[in-house]
């Protein structure tokens, strides 16, 4: 075994990660891509809205969030206490920590998302949130014009690894609904046919108060199970 080409390769691979990690926020944000950000942003639809009108579901509609208030969605009153401390307005920076550790900034926030690791990932995710907004914010140049609700659609291979569920039609949507807060384990162990998982996802909605997963809703196409 070679020692030295393994030591090498170590080396690059570990500057590689502390210069991505050094990249400023304004250097992410000038090279980030809305529509990489519309796919990071499947992992949030579970819990959230993004289209302009959009309704409130376990977390508030987030449709002009980039500028606005800490805690201010209009209608929406399930914010925490711990939240609602944070102050400010949602500026990148703010998102940007929130995004990567909500429970640093807010400790006892209810948010139970834990986080984005990527910092391009957490760059393309602001931007998309940025461009679904009645005042989008200037970041300098992008490498994408803005697309507005266009962005808000799109749907983008990214060859994202889906863990222990099958890589069929429905997949992508099965992983971003369930795993920000569950193990794929739990999807993988039941064992449910699709028109098992059609009762179980109507049970939660109708008689637990699960907000409505959209393209769930139809017994034709179930599209995420």
């Amino acid at each position: 075994m070679n020692f030295q080409l393994i030591a090498a390769s170590c080396i690059l691979f570990f500057s590689a990660m502390v210069e991505v990690q050094a990249q400023s926020l304004n250097d992410r944000l000038a090279n980030a891509d809305p529509q990489k950000g519309a796919n990071v942003f499947k992992k949030c639809r579970a819990c959230h809205t993004v289209e302009e009108g959009g309704a409130h579901r376990v977390g508030p509609n987030l449709w002009s969030v980039v500028g606005r208030p800490v805690a201010s969605a209009p209608g929406y009153t399930r914010y925490s206490q711990s939240l609602k401390d944070v102050g400010g307005t949602w500026e990148p920076d703010v998102l940007d920590a929130y995004l990567e550790n909500p429970k640093a900034v807010a400790p006892r926030g209810i948010m139970a998302f834990a986080g984005l690791k990527k910092p391009d990932d957490r760059a393309n995710l602001i931007i998309f949130l940025n461009e679904n907004s009645s005042e989008p914010l200037q970041f300098g140049a992008s490498s994408s014009e803005p697309q507005g609700a266009e962005v808000a659609a799109a749907v983008v291979d990214s060859g994202e690894d889906y863990g222990l569920l099958v890589d069929a039609p429905g997949v992508a949507e099965t992983h971003a609904y369930c795993t920000p807060c569950h193990s794929e384990m739990i999807v993988v162990q039941q064992g449910k046919t699709r028109d098992h998982w059609a009762d179980l996802f109507e049970w939660m909605i109708e008689e637990q108060g699960m907000a409505e997963i959209v393209i769930w809703r139809s017994r034709k196409g179930i599209a995420g199970v």
